[in-house]
């Protein structure tokens, strides 16, 4: 497949949010079907469920908003640079509420993360 027909495919895909109802429904699953054929993994677990990306639209909305939207980069790399310490920050200091306050390292990893950081 093409980058042509990929892009084309893509925008179809974003894009297809009007016209009569159910069409655009037909229109999407005609456009996958370009991106399967092609060996393209669509990232849903199986069953199109909106939770399958929910955790890492949460992660970029928090990333968005407390670091990138806050900054006036330079360049790339002091993007890069910056926001790598965000996330280091998001992971070990950054208390979460969806984990009783706990950052993600205490967590997931307990006692171990902390051993670790000290």
């Amino acid at each position: 497949m093409g980058l042509r027909t990929f892009g084309a495919a893509i925008t179809r895909i974003t894009e297809n949010r009007g016209g009569r109802p159910g069409a655009a429904e037909g229109r999407v699953v005609a456009d996958t079907r370009v991106l399967l054929d092609n060996g393209v993994a669509i990232s849903m677990d199986g069953k199109g469920a909106w939770r399958d990306n929910v955790f890492v639209e949460r992660l970029w909305r928090s990333v968005k908003y407390e670091e990138v939207y806050l900054k006036a980069y330079d360049s790339v790399g002091e993007a890069r640079a910056s926001i790598a310490r965000y996330f280091a920050f998001y992971n070990e200091r950054r208390p979460h509420s969806a984990l009783d306050r706990r950052t993600p390292n205490e967590a997931y990893f307990g006692a171990q993360a902390m051993a670790v950081a000290a």
